[in-house]
């Protein structure tokens, strides 16, 4: 797939397009699934002022607003860190979420144990390496899916009740990473309830009920819940990238 994702903050005074390359890599590779370019414009006048690494900011924007939604809605003493899939993803969220918030155990699991290994090793903390996605999941109180699964790899059935899930992979209407018990029995929050219609397996082969935007809870509009079972559909929005763009030029012509 080639995606195109234009936005325009009238807030951030900034006017972007990410360049996105989707490829499904049947065979563990190199090359990263996703990769993309940001073209960052003047809004005043057209004028095209930068050009920037989208992988990098598509790692790092998708784990921020992950993160938010964790600490929105994971439980209040959450002491277990689960990421299943050891890509890109995985690592941009590891490194947030240590960042933010205390783990006194962070687990990994990946269909090849050998990226998983390899994560487990490159990081700068202690992870324990899991022989299955189950044993990963098992007792833990925030959960990461960073997966190219196109069918359910996590079980409602094995999740904590209580737990906060972010869910990240699984971005086609005939994919999923979670199963229809996991879905219906979870308090579901998404980025846009317009993408999630259309574009997340998950949501639409479920038939579960979306209860907020994550927007709406940042607003005071729509509660929380940390007390419950808990699912952020995460799929990206543009205007993520816009701001996260604007903040890495800003940044570099402060410096300049």
């Amino acid at each position: 797939y080639l995606g195109v994702m234009p936005a325009y903050s009238a807030a951030d005074d900034a006017l972007t397009t990410k360049l996105v390359t989707f490829y499904e890599h049947l065979k563990d590779s190199s090359v990263p699934s996703h990769q993309a370019t940001v073209l960052l414009f003047d809004p005043s006048n057209g004028t095209l002022k930068a050009v920037l690494d989208g992988s990098v900011i598509t790692a790092k924007r998708t784990a921020a607003v992950s993160a938010i939604a964790t600490k929105l809605l994971m439980p209040a003493f959450a002491e277990v860190l689960c990421i299943l899939g050891a890509g890109v993803q995985a690592y941009s969220h590891y490194d947030i979420f240590t960042e933010l918030f205390t783990f006194k155990e962070v687990r990994i699991w990946n269909r090849t144990q050998e990226k998983a290994v390899r994560f487990a090793a490159a990081v700068g903390g202690a992870v324990r390496v899991c022989s299955s996605a189950q044993e990963a999941v098992t007792g833990a109180d925030v959960i990461v899916t960073v997966t190219m699964a196109t069918a359910p790899i996590l079980s409602g059935a094995w999740v904590k009740p209580g737990a906060h899930i972010n869910a990240v992979g699984a971005s086609r209407p005939d994919w999923r990473e979670l199963d229809d018990e996991l879905m219906k029995n979870s308090v579901l929050f998404v980025d846009s309830r317009d993408a999630a219609l259309t574009e997340s397996g998950d949501v639409i082969l479920s038939g579960a009920e979306i209860f907020a935007e994550l927007g709406e809870v940042l607003k005071g509009t729509k509660p929380a819940l940390p007390e419950k079972t808990t699912v952020f559909k995460s799929l990206g929005m543009a205007v993520e990238d816009t701001v996260a763009a604007k903040f890495v030029y800003d940044a570099w012509s402060a410096g300049n």
